[in-house]
């Protein structure tokens, strides 16, 4: 048969079956715009402000609408009702992980982010015990990341108050905190291994926050047979891995089963004690998984809010100001910021929330799904559907917290100057999927911030009017843009 007759035939027989697929669910999923055959609604969506789409959308569709993010019907939940109603009133149905082909791709559904069902508790168990048995929310943990501080200090010294762009040290610093719980060590901030890793991480962000990955994950088929920076993303990926499989080596030959050093020990022990089950989910592969997704997820989002809540105290000085008086006055210029500071420092504790209020780190959190078939606010939702959460509908909500735009602490403030929270405050989700991590953020982005603060101030190299703190993609991540910054001995 002539190959331009079998193409159009292929075609033809692709586009009536996209057209009976959305016309077949359109009567019970929740409304939303008509889509086209086979693009669905994705030219109704920009892949350069996904937040800003959605909210449009929701202005005529309501707080739950369906898109079509090409064949597949997506449900979206916008506004905080919307959200608290599935995520935590139907947790357990909404706990499931929606599709995100790039993820899946290198992931193959194990790990912690990606996957689902028993796997996701088993490996979110796991996680959760090994963390706290090696400090998370103790004061062991706190010692860590005291110290890292120090270095991060002594790093950011030798810059000598010259304009400096902070990004790969705001990097180390976390990743040397998880380090110690993962691999038992930590690197020098001059070791170039290490800073090829980081740099890895640090431009796979920016690629997964892309407009390109955007549209990669929505059409599964140009991953596979088109060129683009999903293949740059794919080879960062299998060198992180590569390095992965290496301390795993060395931990085998090493490993004392009395004496667990950290996470990849514990992992290896528990899988010598279920070896014989051929259901267990404790495989090399999985710690593999498991490893990559803590080594990734605890960097990169303290580097990114560290990096955009710099940005916005230089561009905020009277901010700064504040937060240096209340540590002059509650920790001083010589002992160390320690947990036990927090609830005597209210104005620092609104700025920090606020930063991540504000920044919006992962707009519209990584996909989730229902694990089973759902009536939900009187329409239908099947079993397997992407459910789409927007974090920035309820971070930016207005009535909540007026001028969402603007940057203000004081939303997190009483009249009498001491702190109060929101049930809107969500830069860590809410619900069965909230991130297993919060503990550990909450006490570096502490620690971290008052550290740097209590020994620097802060000096922009340009006119703060003219700072612009827009992130550069807001994909999966809000990325801020570069900068650089003179850190001045206080």
């Amino acid at each position: 048969m002539d190959p331009v007759v079998v193409l159009v035939i292929s075609l033809s027989c692709l586009l009536l079956l996209s057209l009976w697929r959305q016309r077949s669910g359109r009567g019970k999923l929740p409304p939303g715009p008509m889509p086209l055959p086979i693009l669905g609604n994705i030219l109704q969506v920009d892949s350069r402000n996904i937040p800003q789409s959605l909210t449009n959308l929701s202005k005529v569709y309501g707080p739950v609408f369906t898109l079509y993010l090409g064949m597949r019907p997506t449900v979206v939940l916008h506004g905080y009702e919307a959200v608290k109603e599935a995520l935590i009133d139907h947790g357990e149905v909404f706990s499931g992980r929606g599709s995100y082909p790039m993820g899946d791709r290198v992931t193959k559904g194990l790990g912690i982010i990606l996957s689902t069902g028993n796997r996701w508790r088993e490996m979110r168990r796991f996680s959760l015990m090994t963390l706290r048995n090696f400090g998370m929310g103790k004061r062991s943990i706190e010692d860590r990341i005291q110290e890292e501080a120090r270095c991060l200090v002594e790093e950011l010294r030798k810059t000598k108050s010259s304009p400096y762009d902070p990004t790969f040290l705001l990097e180390c610093a976390p990743c040397n905190v998880i380090c110690s719980i993962i691999f038992h060590n930590r690197f020098d901030y001059k070791d170039q291994h290490f800073l090829n890793l980081l740099q890895k991480i640090n431009e796979n962000m920016k690629i997964l926050s892309s407009s390109w990955i955007q549209i990669c994950n929505n059409f599964p088929l140009l991953i596979d047979y088109f060129p683009g920076s999903h293949r740059k993303y794919f080879k960062n990926d299998a060198d992180m891995r590569k390095y992965i499989l290496e301390k795993i080596k060395e931990h085998q030959e090493s490993l004392d089963i009395n004496n667990p050093r950290d996470l990849i020990d514990c992992f290896l022990i528990k899988m010598e004690e279920v070896k014989g089950n051929p259901q267990t989910e404790f495989t090399s592969e999985a710690l593999v998984n498991l490893v990559n997704d803590l080594f990734i997820a605890g960097t990169e989002t303290i580097n990114i809010t560290l990096r955009y809540g710099l940005l916005l105290l230089l561009k905020h000085p009277e901010v700064t100001a504040k937060v240096h008086e209340e540590i002059d006055r509650v920790i001083g210029r010589y002992r160390r910021p320690c947990m036990q500071d927090k609830s005597s420092m209210p104005y620092t504790e609104a700025v920090l929330h606020e930063i991540q209020r504000y920044i919006d780190l992962i707009p519209t959190s990584v996909p989730h799904a229902v694990t089973c078939d759902i009536k939900f606010r009187n329409y239908f939702i099947p079993k397997g559907t992407n459910i789409i959460i927007s974090l920035s509908s309820v971070l930016h909500d207005s009535k909540e917290f007026p001028n969402p735009e603007k940057f203000d602490p004081g939303r997190f403030l009483d009249k009498s100057g001491k702190f109060k929270n929101s049930d809107y405050f969500m830069p860590f989700s809410t619900g069965k999927r909230i991130c297993a991590g919060q503990g550990l953020a909450r006490m570096e982005l502490f620690l971290f911030l008052t550290t740097i603060l209590q020994n620097f101030h802060l000096k922009s190299v340009i006119d703060t009017k003219d700072l612009d703190a827009t992130p550069v993609v807001n994909g999966l991540f809000s990325v801020p843009p570069t900068y650089k910054i003179c850190f001045i001995p206080v």
